[in-house]
Formats: C-alpha cells, structure tokens, sequence
C-alpha cells in the first residue's frame, strides 16, 4: 500500500473522529478472542436430518431470486452444489422476466420465472432456497413464498435470506439464525423468533436458517445428506473440498470489532484508490468457485469484480448456470485479471482468494472479506 493510502486514511478517520465516530470506534472489542465452535448432539443433527427428508423420490429444488439485486453466493452456490450432486431437479427462478442482476457481482440467466414455475409445477417444489435480497419485502417474493409453504415446501433461507422468510411470516415463534450482522433486524423484525447462537443452520419444522453466506455449503451438504444419504453427501463434500459440514459455529468470533470498523472506513474512503478486477468466463467452469471468488474480491471496499468472455453471449458453466458477460474481452492488465483456480476444488478456491486479497490489501482487509462471508477462514499451502 502507498504512503499517500495511509495519509489519506489517516485524514478520513480524523473527520470521522470530529464527526463523533471517534468515541464509537472507542467502543468496539479491540478483536474476538478464539472461540471454540461447541459440539452438537447426535439427537439434534439426526432430528434435522429428519425434518428435511424429502417427501418424493426425487425432489424439485427452486431458487428464488428478484431482478434486480440478490446476494451472488447465496443464489449460484446452492444451485451448483445441488446440481453437482444430482439428487434433485433445481430451478433458478426470478420473480419478473429477464436476467438476474447479483450483488456484489455477476449477472445470470434464470431457468424461468415464478409464474412459468407455477404453470409447469402447480404441485409446488419441494425445497425453496430464499437468498439475501436488496429489498425483504418485495411483494411477489413473499406471496410466492407464501404460496409454496401452502404447498408443502420445506423453506431453506442463506444468511440475510432468514430477514425475507421472516417478512413472510414465517418465523414467527420458530427457532432461527442468521448473518451476524443482521441478527439484531431480524430480532426487531420477528420478534417472536427464538435466535440460536453456535449453530451454522437451524432447522425448526418446515423452516430452515443458516448464518452467514458461506453456510450455504454446509446447508446443501446436509440437504443432500437427507435427500440421498451420508456415502452421497461425502462424496460431494470431497468434491468440493469440504472436511465437515456439521452445524458446529463459534458465533461470538463473528462481530464488529474496531479492527474491522476501522479497516471497513478507512478503504471506503479511499474513493481515489479502487481497483477493478477482471474474470474470464469459460464453458463449463465451476459455478461454486465463480461465485465465491468474484463475491470475495467485491467485498474488500477496495475492488469489485466484473466478468468478460470472448462474445457478450452467455456462459454456461459446469452445471448449467448461464452467466452474462459484463463485457468481451478485457483492457485490463494481467495483474487485475483474477483466477477463480480451476485446478483447485471451491474452497480451497476461496482460500486461495481470501489469501490473495491479504497479499494485496493487507491482513486487515482480508479478515474483513472472511467475517462478511462469516467464513472461518483455512490455513492454505
């Protein structure tokens, strides 16, 4: 980092200081002290199990996305892993026509909209997996919602996605969790929701909640563990790269602490000193991988990530997810071109991304990146 970043940081935090910041920044933990994730008895996992066995052979999956703004990790990751494990039929849905706008990045092209999927499925999915939205209370998300439930469907939301299936009314009474973050909204929110602490995923009834963006994996693990068996969701986890995924989380290593208050200002402000980043889009690449590396290097406050191919025709990666191109080709020069390592499983990918922001950002910002995916982050090779 430059000499002048430092200054200039130094400066933002100064007018935030006068600003009154100073004393709140006083207020934060100085860091998390290690915490250990508590084990989880052996009757809650087989009862979750149990709550999520499928009720047809085959079940049918749907994702529900809005237009204009849902979480990349939360809407691509589930799809790909669920897909990779060929237990059930999963659709992408969106609630208008046209593609679907993700944030913090990429653009895709659902399999078809929530009226296409009534018309094709009137009998409903069997699994809803509701993704964090810009907006928790748009109103065809929430009656759609509402509509599957009444149909049988058991509701799976990742991370801020529990602020939508609350907004629906759904955790009302129910034991829950969420993204750190958001606890406290969704608290406010649903007040008569029971919030779980050291648990990646809740499941309560036909309700299902995970903390952070990263809890998708070992959600989807789990789903397939109770659609297919144990032997089926080792071999996927293998796959992806992925030791346990039990529902085990320290949740007090995730909160704001002033390292990461002070980090998250001080590359806000360095408006004079953001970087692009560029991801060239192959057929038939990992979608788990994509949508974890380009959700990391959008999330450092310094840098986001557009992707480019050879056409501006979408992409179809491994498991059938059409991505559209930001762009074809690409000006940018190689060292602001980012790998999504397609030699290494996704999260060693994610590993590898994380360690990669460190090695240009700095330690701080690369912590910054891992506690928004409430991620607890691996030591890499």
């Amino acid at each position: 980092m430059s000499k002048s970043f430092f200054i200039w940081g130094g400066v933002a935090l100064v007018i935030l200081s006068l600003a009154g910041f100073g004393g709140w920044l006083l207020t934060l933990p100085a860091g998390t002290a290690a915490a250990e994730a508590p084990p989880v008895p052996q009757q809650e996992a087989d009862a979750m199990l149990a709550a999520l066995k499928p009720k047809r052979e085959r079940p049918l999956v749907a994702v529900i996305g809005i237009n204009d703004a849902t979480e990349t990790t939360d809407y691509l990751m589930p799809t790909g892993i669920l897909r990779r494990a060929d237990v059930a039929d999963v659709m992408m849905l969106a609630t208008g026509e046209g593609p679907v706008q993700l944030y913090p990045a990429l653009k895709v092209e659902p399999d078809a909209t929530i009226a296409a999927f009534d018309a094709a499925h009137p009998e409903g999915a069997d699994y809803v997996i509701v993704p964090a939205m810009s907006r928790d209370d748009d109103p065809a998300a929430l009656a759609w919602i509402r509509s599957q439930v009444e149909k049988g469907a058991t509701i799976v939301s990742v991370c801020a996605g529990a602020k939508v299936v609350g907004a629906a009314g759904l955790l009302d009474g129910k034991r829950a969790t969420t993204h750190w973050y958001y606890l406290g909204e969704l608290l406010q929110r649903s007040p008569t929701a029971r919030y779980v602490a050291d648990r990646r995923m809740v499941v309560d009834g036909t309700v299902a909640t995970t903390t952070g963006i990263s809890a998708s994996m070992p959600m989807m693990l789990t789903l397939i563990e109770a659609i297919a068996g144990r032997a089926k969701a080792e071999a996927v986890a293998r796959d992806l790269g992925v030791e346990r995924w039990d529902a085990r989380h320290a949740s007090g290593a995730f909160k704001i602490t002033r390292p990461f208050a002070t980090t998250v200002l001080v590359n806000r402000f360095a408006v004079w000193n953001r970087e692009e980043f560029g991801i060239r889009l192959e057929p038939g690449m990992d979608e788990v991988s994509l949508a974890l590396v380009a959700d990391a290097w959008s999330r450092t406050y310094r840098s986001n990530a557009t992707t480019y191919a050879a056409s501006t025709n979408a992409v179809e990666s491994r498991n059938g997810v059409r991505v559209i191109p930001d762009g074809s080709g690409t000006g940018l020069p190689e060292d602001r071109r980012v790998s999504t390592y397609p030699d290494q499983r996704p999260a060693d990918a994610l590993d590898h991304a994380l360690d990669a922001i460190a090695a240009r950002y700095g330690e701080r910002t690369g912590n910054v990146v891992a506690m928004q995916l409430e991620y607890p982050k691996r030591a890499t090779d």
